[in-house]
């Protein structure tokens, strides 16, 4: 029962857990700022048109994806293979809400190519790469 061999949690397991952490607290943070009008406004025109003008399955798939991202790190902090689901979902609602950004990139407004990379790129670089290491850990130091 209490015989089983620990195995020694590198620290940068500690370190991806924390980034992702903050980097998903950030995106719910955001993801709640943005329904405040006044906020919007007060950003940039690109950020605008995406913002007022996102259908109820993209909004709903931003939230699952900052949300899942938090909830995520959480579960992989205290080492749950449900983890790796919870990032997958996440991801699946980054992709679903990503998929109106793009839209809005092609056809309405022009990105500068740095808001492309920072505002669809990265999000879902960020959020493959938490789902991997999930896996990864989770099959080193699971339960």
């Amino acid at each position: 029962m209490g015989n089983e061999p620990s195995v020694k949690i590198h620290w940068s397991f500690w370190l991806v857990c924390f980034i992702g952490l903050v980097w998903n607290a950030g995106g719910s943070i955001n993801y709640l700022m943005q329904t405040n009008m006044e906020f919007v406004s007060s950003m940039p025109a690109t950020h605008q048109a995406i913002i007022t003008g996102r259908p109820a399955w993209a909004t709903g798939g931003f939230a699952i994806g900052v949300f899942g991202g938090v909830l995520g790190c959480l579960f992989l902090l205290l080492k749950r293979r449900s983890s790796i689901n919870i990032f997958l979902i996440s991801l699946i609602g980054i992709i679903v809400t990503m998929a109106h950004t793009i839209n809005v990139a092609m056809s309405e407004i022009e990105f500068s190519a740095l808001e492309f990379i920072v505002m669809v790129i990265l999000p879902l670089v960020v959020a493959l790469a938490l789902l991997l290491y999930a896996r990864y850990a989770i099959a080193k130091y699971g339960n």
